[in-house]
């Protein structure tokens, strides 16, 4: 079990992430991509991504075990500002960093190489990294990272709904079932037994598509620390890819545009009804038809359902429909830094 200690000035400086981490998702997706679990839903997903790959899961293998620890150097705070701002700190790595972490892992002794020289400096072997990486996430990522922003967003949409009607209390137990508040301390569930003391360093909560089953944390207790935790899905079966339509006007009408307009940052059925001036079932029927048509994400929050705009949707509302919605990639397995 993960033992995560508050103080009050660590609920003061609680943070959620904006944006998915691009790295963390990286890094993640290659345990679901190695795994034979959740077929139904990733089967078309792995069968795609193995597609386009050309080595980078041999070469990033020995770095990211099937289960269990990986090198914290893999995914840098900087990383949440893009892809291009996480590989450029990930170069930066001080050649000590690398040798502790890489010292960690429990096949030290059989590591290529190449992976062993980057701890001496080898500007070589820390290109050879960053290039697989970069490329497995062309790969793998890039073309669902729509989805994956719309899943991200939806998350987010109802863990801010609990911190604006409860504060910090609320948003922590808003998390996922593997992980419980009691206030001073968020158990989760976790493979090894371990205590992380916040003091006062406050926490970066990061809702994750590619992390499955237990939340993720960084090895070393003196970086920033960070919660990496499963985001909600919509569903638990991949949605059918849905071309954007021609025109918002064709396919919504007033009252489905009226509707798309009022959603804005998240609301509740109730809400959307009072916004548009309609019932309750009439505005989830309304939901409801623009969810299948890939603009709205609909989450359940205890006895409500949040509808929240995708990528598409709000492309619409700005008048540019030129988002792709991609496949769904859907629950992925959790090994972490432990």
């Amino acid at each position: 079990m993960l033992r995560v200690h508050f103080t009050g000035l660590d609920l003061a400086r609680l943070r959620l992430a904006g944006d998915p981490d691009a790295l963390w998702e990286t890094v993640l997706s290659l345990h679901r991509l190695r795994d034979k679990q959740g077929e139904s839903i990733f089967g078309d997903w792995r069968a795609e991504t193995r597609g386009r790959l050309n080595g980078e899961t041999r070469l990033l293998a020995p770095l990211v075990p099937p289960r269990g620890y990986f090198p914290d150097f893999l995914t840098p705070p900087e990383a949440g500002l893009g892809l291009d701002a996480g590989l450029q700190a990930l170069r930066e790595t001080p050649g000590d960093r690398v040798h502790r972490e890489l010292g960690r892992l429990p096949t030290v002794r059989t590591l290529p190489a190449w992976i062993r020289s980057m701890a001496e400096g080898d500007d070589r072997a820390v290109a050879r990294l960053t290039g697989a990486l970069a490329s497995y996430h062309e790969a793998a990522i890039a073309p669902y990272w729509p989805h994956i922003q719309a899943q991200i967003e939806a998350d987010r949409a109802v863990r801010g709904r609990a911190l604006l009607d409860g504060g910090a209390d609320a948003l922590l137990s808003s998390l996922p079932p593997m992980m419980r508040w009691r206030a001073p301390v968020l158990e989760a569930d976790y493979p090894v037994d371990r205590d992380v003391h916040l003091d006062g360093r406050g926490l970066l909560l990061i809702p994750s598509f590619f992390c499955r089953r237990t939340p993720v944390t960084y090895a070393d207790p003196d970086l920033t620390p960070v919660l990496v935790y499963p985001a909600r899905h919509a569903s638990e079966a991949a949605p059918a890819v849905a071309a954007p339509p021609r025109s918002l006007g064709k396919l919504v009408g007033h009252t489905r545009s009226a509707v798309l307009g009022s959603i804005g940052g998240g609301c509740t059925t109730s809400e959307l009804a009072r916004r548009v001036g309609v019932s309750a079932a009439s505005a989830s029927q309304h939901a409801g038809v623009l969810r299948e048509a890939g603009l709205v994400l609909t989450l359940r929050h205890g006895s409500a359902v949040m509808h929240t705009l995708t990528p598409l949707g709000a492309a619409l509302l700005r008048g540019g429909a030129t988002v792709r919605r991609a496949p769904q990639v859907p629950e992925r397995s959790t090994t972490a830094s432990m």
